[in-house]
């Protein structure tokens, strides 16, 4: 996949809006597990907040979700479509949890609705949006494409997702622990520094190094669905 040396800067700001959080596919409404850990008071603070979101970002993400991405976008560039269909049906039999199964699918959803509006006018692209929505499509395969269509290289592509989902789950933490907006800053800062390096290893794992292990991760979130007061839907 051939990739440019510099973002263009169409490419660079359709890549910030991939990653803020007010693109309309639904991610403020998630916390991922972390509710379920505040409230079994294993977060508690703005230190314990941002380890745990840290450990996430390097043991969910990166070798998960991320790695799935990196994995997607070649594929989406030579529409290798039985590839794609693997790496989905990965994606989505890895959630451990229905509530994260079920956010995977709503947000996965929620972007191919916003791709079609978004390039409506262009017949090729909307050729793939299409296909992906008939897959039943994961959020990381739609953001893949997404990406893809930005022309943007993989290692940008994957920043922007990164940063997108540190800023979300920040702001989870916010509303949750509960914390301040100077200590959601301070916990933005430390999970900026982490993502490059995250990024690099979600773009070296291959397909037998792809994983999903988090038992702590899934059991919080079952507990999360039966959680009598909550602000988030996982």
């Amino acid at each position: 996949m051939n990739t440019p040396l510099h973002l263009t800067a169409s490419s660079f700001l359709q890549l910030m809006w991939l990653a803020s959080p007010a693109l309309p596919i639904g991610g403020f409404s998630y916390s991922e597990g972390l509710e379920a850990a505040v409230n079994a008071a294993l977060v508690t603070t703005e230190n314990e907040a941002s380890d745990w979101l840290t450990a996430q970002l390097q043991l969910t993400q990166s070798r998960g979700d991320m790695a799935a991405i990196a994995q997607a976008l070649p594929a989406w560039a030579l529409l290798d479509k039985g590839r794609l269909q693997s790496l989905n049906t990965w994606v989505r039999t890895t959630r451990e949890s229905s509530e994260l199964r079920l956010q995977t699918e709503q947000m996965g959803r929620s972007l191919i609705e916003w791709l079609k509006n978004r390039h409506a006018d262009d017949a090729r692209a909307l050729e793939h949006i299409h296909w992906l929505a008939a897959q039943d499509a994961s959020y990381p395969l739609a953001f893949a494409l997404a990406a893809m269509l930005t022309g943007a290289s993989a290692r940008d592509a994957l920043l922007a997702y990164a940063f997108g989902w540190a800023e979300n789950m920040t702001q989870a933490a916010i509303k949750a622990v509960p914390l301040g907006q100077s200590a959601g800053q301070r916990i933005l800062a430390r999970l900026t520094q982490h993502i490059p390096a995250a990024v690099e290893h979600a773009l070296t794992l291959p397909d037998h190094e792809r994983q999903a292990f988090s038992p702590m991760l899934a059991i919080l979130s079952a507990r999360h669905e039966h959680q009598y007061s909550r602000l988030f839907r996982s």
